[in-house]
């Protein structure tokens, strides 16, 4: 299966090795191996990540230009993963989501992206100037969330812009859901132009036939992956494959370099090259069991009244091809109660935390770390919040359908550039947005900056407000005023 040797950990060996060795620090970090640490930090910590907490030099290697044990775990991690090449990010998924852009779009380049893309996506769209040009992705009003984009809506929207550069989909989404990626890549290709992946909710899908298709198995040309979030890697750390030549790895390279920290953590790195071993030796096991546990809860959620956690009867709709069964969504719309509310009780009641919750859901993350003891707390606290809620308030309101995508007057990095000023959002009627309005759920942005302020849209907040939904993204709180360019400073492009 592997080519390399999966037991092997390079850059975790070398680290230990500079501690075995008992060398004298007279380098950065200035604790000089805890020595120097607050003692009462230190003494919660515990002395050892404070002895590999080290910076470049040869034995352990440069993350910028590697040539020793970091080039040889990034080699372990392509070989794991079947990729072409793969690098370590420190700077999190958002960063190497940034330079995927980076890596194959410039300024003045259109990138067809999801509108419900995380904002690091958008952040990587202002650092490069390119112009996004976004597909609707498919919303279930049922539970209040957006799924992916279908094939079919990717082949319109290449036929509609034949000359973009890259497409970017999510596979699969926060919620666990994915679209058919494989058929995507297929129809990306047939332009000629690689289609990148946000996978950060996917490290752990290429080593067990019961989760969704990876991107890379797909035949997608690059991706970026969470690490942290469902196999155990810190926090912080991800892994960027590239997989074709339709990419330059050594561009790559180079975007990463300016990108990140010349002084990476090497904690985080050891983490990431020895999860990559775990999940390499043994993540059918382990995954096999995670699943297990979030489909014995799920199937106990489903039996407690009021409260909903959909699985694969969820598929077979457009957007919502595969599911990742890890994915524990509990909606709680028919208790009366919103999901932050669910959210609140569940931690300062029964001390369980969730991974985030929107107006009907709360989504709690299976991993490797569970046990049967946690997901019966989890199930007997919903039990007992049932008890109490159900049938005691007002059934949560249906999903509200979107405004159409308004129209882009200027791409986000001019727009995010100009000079802004805010403004009454009832008066900003054809004004052009500096900045970004979302609605939870779905968490879909109504406005990027860049574009045209509409009627439709600001009767649409009113409505949201008026439902008890919330809007954010606005540097007002209260969502009373929108930052709008100022039309003097405005420098128009032409986005056709």
């Amino acid at each position: 299966m592997f080519r390399l040797n999966q037991n092997e950990t390079p850059l975790f060996d070398a680290l230990r090795e500079y501690v075995n060795r008992n060398t004298i620090p007279f380098h950065v970090p200035g604790h000089k191996n805890g020595i120097g640490m607050d003692t009462e930090f230190k003494n919660f910590i515990g002395e050892n990540p404070f002895k590999i907490d080290v910076t470049v030099f040869k034995l352990v290697d440069s993350l910028h230009h590697p040539t020793g044990p970091i080039k040889k775990a990034q080699e372990l991690a392509a070989d794991a993963y079947g990729s072409k090449a793969a690098f370590f990010s420190i700077h999190g998924t958002s960063g190497a989501i940034q330079a995927m852009i980076l890596s194959v779009v410039n300024s003045g380049d259109k990138i067809i992206i999801p509108r419900n893309v995380h904002k690091s996506v958008t952040g990587g769209i202002i650092l490069s100037g390119a112009v996004p040009v976004y597909m609707q992705p498919q919303f279930d009003k049922n539970v209040g969330i957006a799924h992916g984009v279908t094939p079919e809506t990717v082949k319109k929207t290449l036929e509609e812009n034949p000359d973009a550069k890259a497409v970017l989909i999510i596979n699969p989404t926060y919620y666990g859901v994915a679209t058919d990626i494989r058929k995507i890549a297929d129809i990306v290709h047939s332009y000629n132009i690689p289609l990148i992946v946000d996978e950060a909710h996917g490290p752990h899908l290429s080593f067990t036939d019961k989760l969704p298709l990876s991107a890379i198995q797909a035949g997608a040309d690059m991706c970026a992956q969470s690490t942290h979030k469902i196999i155990g890697a810190l926090t912080q750390c991800s892994l960027l494959h590239v997989n074709s030549d339709r990419v330059d790895v050594n561009r790559v390279q180079q975007v990463l370099n300016m990108m990140q920290t010349t002084s990476p953590s090497y904690i985080l790195m050891a983490s990431l090259d020895c999860a990559r071993r775990q999940i390499a030796l043994h993540g059918n096991d382990l995954l096999n069991k995670t699943i297990e546990l979030a489909n014995y809860a799920r199937k106990e959620i489903n039996n407690i009244p009021g409260l909903y956690c959909f699985g694969k009867e969820i598929l077979n709709k457009p957007g919502a091809y595969a599911f990742d069964p890890t994915k524990i969504t509990v909606t709680c719309r028919d208790l009366g109660i919103t999901g932050y509310d669910l959210d609140m009780i569940l931690s300062n009641e029964y001390h369980i935390q969730v991974e985030l919750s929107d107006l009907y859901n709360v989504l709690a993350v299976g991993s490797f770390g569970d046990t049967k003891e946690n997901i019966d707390a989890l199930i007997n606290a919903l039990r007992e919040i049932s008890d109490k809620y159900y049938g005691k308030g007002n059934k949560k309101s249906d999903f509200i359908d979107i405004p159409e995508i308004p129209e882009q007057i200027q791409i986000p990095r001019e727009a995010f550039n100009s000079i802004n000023t805010p403004v009454p959002l009832i008066e900003s009627v054809g004004m052009i947005s500096g900045e970004f309005l979302m609605a939870y759920p779905p968490g879909i942005p109504v406005l990027c900056p860049g574009e045209k302020i509409t009627q439709e849209i600001v009767d649409y907040v009113q409505k949201l407000k008026d439902t008890g939904l919330y809007v954010q993204g606005t540097e007002d709180p209260e969502v009373e005023f929108i930052k709008v360019v100022k039309q003097e400073d405005a420098v128009f492009i032409n986005v056709e």
